[in-house]
């Protein structure tokens, strides 16, 4: 069956600006391409940050999204691993899986990928979509697997996890503080506990985000709208965290992390900054810390994806709104004011 000829998809139109359009449906450019009927997508916090205008190399005109399931309409002739009609799960990297940086499991770096989707490449808020390199970017879903609950394995779940877990070092018996309860912040606070920490401290200004957080796991939490953090931080602690997590992508939360890290410790940033920091090297430099940033690699998804399918780790319930394609600017508008809807993840299904 020939696809029809054009579709409907969420449009940047430069900063402030989108629209749920209709236009030409995508086609197969290179034979290792895949075109992909979207079952379910999600809206990102970084498709909120493109919108305030804090990824400018993003462009208008630019179909968002990076995130989704989906299955297969078409395969190139060099897909070996996918076929018509299979059922997966899109990465939200791209990878050749053949570069020296793929070769490094560093997909995020992909000398022919990376974050492409929803960025430089049309993504994934679409009813259709090409992805590249389909058999190193895609991954069969398991049956009898909820499809909501992987899609939050294309990003916010191996991203919380690499850049927050793994790149903290956490470890048993360390006490955690990840600043921004948010998708990606629950994100950490779920795959941190894989480490047994003996503390995990919530810090965030919204309250029902925080109430979420205690039943995922959080052993403390913090209002900072309500209560000065850093004497709250301390009066828990010995002198500080073993880890600070970074999930928001402000300054005001970078500085919170950097005042909380105790000697030795690591300050593993997560968040998309759209500005500079003040970072306070003068204080820091004798204090032996670490800090990293990173962007997901998706190199743990395979394992993330077997933890989820024997039920140990249930992302599903970070699921809290659901919409219909026709309601993808009302899903925004809901994702936009998480803290008034009360929203963590929503689901747009393509029904």
């Amino acid at each position: 069956m020939t696809l029809q000829s054009t579709m409907k998809a969420l449009v940047y139109h430069g900063p402030g600006g989108k629209s749920w359009d209709s236009v030409p449906t995508p086609k197969i450019s290179e034979p290792t391409d895949v075109i992909l009927k979207i079952s379910k997508t999600t809206i990102c916090g970084t498709d909120l940050h493109i919108l305030k205008g804090d990824v400018p190399t993003v462009t208008r005109g630019r179909i968002l999204g990076h995130e989704g399931v989906g299955i297969v309409e078409e395969a190139g002739d060099a897909v070996r691993n996918f076929k018509k009609g299979d059922r997966v799960l899109i990465s939200c990297i791209t990878s050749c899986g053949r570069c020296e940086y793929c070769k490094r499991q560093m997909y995020s770096h992909c000398e022919d990928g990376g974050w492409i989707l929803g960025h430089l490449i049309d993504g994934t808020q679409a009813e259709y979509v090409r992805i590249p390199h389909a058999d190193n970017s895609l991954y069969p879903i398991p049956p009898d697997v909820d499809e909501e609950a992987l899609v939050m394995l294309s990003d916010i779940l191996p991203t919380g996890f690499e850049i927050g877990v793994l790149y903290g070092a956490v470890k048993p018996g360390d006490v955690v503080a990840i600043v921004g309860a948010g998708p990606i912040g629950v994100a950490a606070l779920l795959t941190a506990q894989f480490y047994s920490p003996s503390k995990i401290i919530m810090i965030d200004i919204n309250e029902s985000r925080l109430a979420l957080a205690k039943q995922f796991g959080a052993t403390d939490v913090i209002n900072s709208a309500k209560e000065n953090v850093l004497e709250t931080v301390f009066s828990k602690t010995k002198d500080g965290v073993d880890v600070a997590i970074e999930a928001v992508g402000i300054p005001q939360t970078f500085d919170v992390c950097q005042n909380i890290v105790r000697p030795g410790g690591h300050i593993a940033n997560v968040g998309v900054h759209g500005k500079s920091v003040d970072f306070q090297i003068q204080k820091l430099w004798a204090q032996n810390i670490t800090l990293t940033t990173g962007l997901v690699n998706t190199n743990t998804t395979p394992m993330l994806l077997k933890t989820v399918e024997s039920k140990k780790l249930n992302p599903e319930n970070l699921i809290t709104h659901r919409f219909t394609f026709d309601q993808f600017l009302l899903a925004y508008d809901v994702f936009s004011n998480a803290e008034k809807e009360n929203a963590m993840k929503v689901i747009i299904s393509n029904t």
